[in-house]
């Protein structure tokens, strides 16, 4: 967790979990603390609040790493592999939609998800108003314009897949010498 806060290239003000003790426990209390990290969590049995979260956990973690536990003996594997190869192509190359919002005589909400609202996480963030304000000390856009723009989405996406099917044939390996 200190490692993907550490990698955000943007101050990270507040951490929003569920109320699962994985996420809720004095490690990661503490860390949070340390970090200066507002911590809050959903309310018992509302799981609308953190409806974002849930879709993206179906949409991107469980469509690629699937809906099987992971033994903590690979969680350097995984981990390697969401650092260096899943959240570069999620963040940099996959494009999402953003909503768009309007809010009729009532002060009634409705979203809307129009093509033009689709953009990646990183071209979201560079949209925002006074964007650069939101990065941490001495990161730039420039630099992560670097790294963005370094390969295609096409290219992040095949060397994504290539490096989730050696994930999988590497756990596969060590769970049948174990066994």
């Amino acid at each position: 967790m200190e490692m993907q806060i550490r990698d955000f290239p943007f101050v990270v003000l507040g951490f929003h979990s569920d109320n699962g003790s994985e996420y809720i426990n004095k490690r990661v209390a503490a860390l949070l603390d340390k970090l200066l990290i507002e911590l809050t969590k959903s309310r018992a049995r509302h799981s609308n609040d953190n409806a974002l979260v849930e879709s993206k956990n179906g949409s991107i973690v469980r469509k690629h790493l699937g809906y099987i536990h992971k033994n903590g003996r690979h969680s350097a594997l995984v981990n390697e592999f969401l650092m260096n190869h899943l959240n570069p192509y999620v963040n940099y190359h996959r494009p999402c939609f953003f909503p768009e919002i309007k809010t009729d005589s009532k002060g009634k909400q409705k979203k809307s998800y129009p093509f033009k609202k689709m953009m990646t996480p990183y071209e979201k963030l560079k949209s925002l108003p006074n964007a650069e304000d939101y990065l941490k000390p001495g990161v730039t856009f420039e630099d992560l314009d670097a790294t963005a723009f370094a390969i295609s989405d096409n290219e992040s996406a095949q060397n994504m897949n290539k490096a989730k099917r050696k994930l999988f044939q590497t756990i596969h390996e060590q769970v049948n010498q174990a066994a």
